[in-house]
């Protein structure tokens, strides 16, 4: 359940359009539900502003379909990331409004109207190799009502390229920066921008790159005061903080 349906749902009883039994029955399973092999938390789109998300990976498909249904139940849009095609065609199998996002390996149940926000997240990948995690930080900003500016193979070997896009880099309300080998693309990216730079390192790279520990520790390391880091490989964690420092800017009409 959802600040506005919970909204919804004491308005009608002010108005006495439901009983005090529809009422707890309708609260009954907050602020968590139990469901033996996972406790689904209907309360966290009221705490935090978005549902819980679903990590699909390590999760059997029926496990991942009992949270999906039972989230959906409670109202909102569903985000369920790591999730495999074999879990994708369960769920769409019973809910077919979802959507596979092959790249992020996500998938997406919009359940209400989007209102997005009027300043842009722009996402902004170092190479080629760094979409899939570029993808689910877009996707996950996405869905939770966020405009993106997807900004591609801009990696520090060709600074030019980066450069094309400095009016879209300065318009800007929040900048996602995702890039493996040596990590240095969210420094760049910080020495042109008046917004915060969200790192998000990503384990492409060689030997020595340590499956993104090089990036990692690089971007810890920057030089630009306004960069902060994720997690290696985490785009979901870079989309979803852009979200919320995007939040504050505001909304208008059109679409992402």
């Amino acid at each position: 359940m959802n600040e506005k349906t919970l909204r919804d749902l004491l308005g009608s009883f002010q108005r006495g359009e439901v009983g005090v039994d529809d009422v707890v029955t309708r609260l009954r399973t907050l602020p968590f539900e139990d469901l033996g092999f996972a406790k689904v938390d209907h309360h966290r789109a009221i705490r935090c502003g978005f549902p819980e998300v679903i990590y699909c990976e390590g999760k059997t498909v029926e496990q991942v379909r009992a949270i999906v249904s039972k989230r959906l139940e409670s109202g909102g849009n569903l985000l369920g990331t790591r999730a495999a095609p074999a879990i994708y065609e369960a769920v769409a199998a019973r809910f077919p409004a979802a959507q596979y996002h092959e790249a992020a390996r996500a998938i997406t149940v919009r359940q209400q109207e989007p209102c997005w926000s009027a300043g842009t997240v722009a996402i902004i990948a170092a190479g080629t190799s760094d979409l899939p995690v570029a993808e689910e930080a877009r996707v996950t900003a996405e869905i939770m009502d966020q405009r993106t500016r997807m900004i591609v193979d801009v990696g520090v070997a060709g600074l030019h390229r980066l450069l094309a896009h400095a009016e879209d880099l300065q318009a800007a309300s929040v900048a996602v920066v995702v890039a493996g080998m040596e990590g240095a693309l969210p420094s760049v990216v910080g020495g042109l921008v008046d917004c915060p730079v969200i790192a998000v390192p990503t384990s492409v790279g060689y030997g020595a790159s340590f499956h993104g520990l090089a990036a990692l520790l690089g971007m810890l390391n920057s030089c630009a005061s306004g960069v902060s880091v994720v997690n290696i490989d985490n785009g979901f964690a870079g989309g979803y903080i852009a979200a919320l420092i995007n939040r504050r800017v505001g909304t208008r009409s059109g679409g992402p």
